[in-house]
């Protein structure tokens, strides 16, 4: 559900190119390329497993002219593409800090969930190396480490302009946080209206299946 969220929340214009950083099995730029108008998508993957199922989802979607995945590094990004290469930088990075609940450090879902190969520093580095002035940056993440990536993002000069709660129920605390960047944007940040997954019986709401394409 994150990488769908965040697909329904990342804005890709017309002529614009978009880079998802960590791009898994590819599913954000296969979304993002059904959603928005936008002109071109690459998913960076580090984990050659998830890269290749990434490759094979765009050919089985008949994408290939719209989507390429590449093998590598995060930490490398601004060097392999250059700087101020993309229009959009979207990503669903892992959450988990250091080794809390680490298992084992070269799983796969590991690797997604802890920050084992890549931090959230090293995102919001390359994210505004590789963004032009007025670039845009969207990310999911966990709201308890809110205060760290406002931080991080006006460190590193990709000013906080958009950001939207989501909520299991509404009775309940936020589990994830949607936000949006603009590289050299002014300081001022809208908080939308809040995201409801569940109704009270369990099923979704109105909101989520608009965001699903029901």
């Amino acid at each position: 559900m994150d990488a769908v969220l965040l697909s329904g929340f990342a804005q890709v214009k017309e002529k614009e190119c978009a880079l998802d950083l960590g791009t898994g099995t590819g599913i954000i730029p296969i979304l993002l390329e059904a959603k928005t108008k936008g002109k071109h998508f690459t998913g960076l993957e580090i984990q050659p497993e998830s890269a290749d199922m990434a490759k094979r989802s765009v050919e089985l979607n008949h994408l290939e002219s719209k989507i390429e995945i590449v093998t590598g590094d995060i930490k490398d990004a601004s060097k392999r593409f250059g700087a101020s290469s993309f229009d959009v930088i979207t990503t669903n990075p892992p959450y988990m800090i250091g080794n809390h609940g680490l298992k084992n450090a070269e799983d796969a879902k590991t690797i997604a969930r802890h920050e084992v190969l890549c931090t959230l520093e090293d995102i919001l580095r390359e994210s505004s190396r590789l963004l032009p002035p007025k670039g845009r940056f969207y990310m999911v993440h966990r709201p308890f480490r809110l205060a760290e990536i406002i931080c991080l993002m006006t460190k590193y000069g990709l000013e906080p302009k958009r950001m939207k709660l989501v909520y299991p129920f509404a009775d309940r605390e936020p589990n994830m946080v949607l936000i949006e960047g603009l590289r050299g944007g002014k300081p001022r940040l809208t908080v939308e209206k809040p995201l409801i997954i569940y109704k009270e019986d369990g099923k979704y709401t109105d909101e989520i299946y608009e965001i699903y394409g029901y």
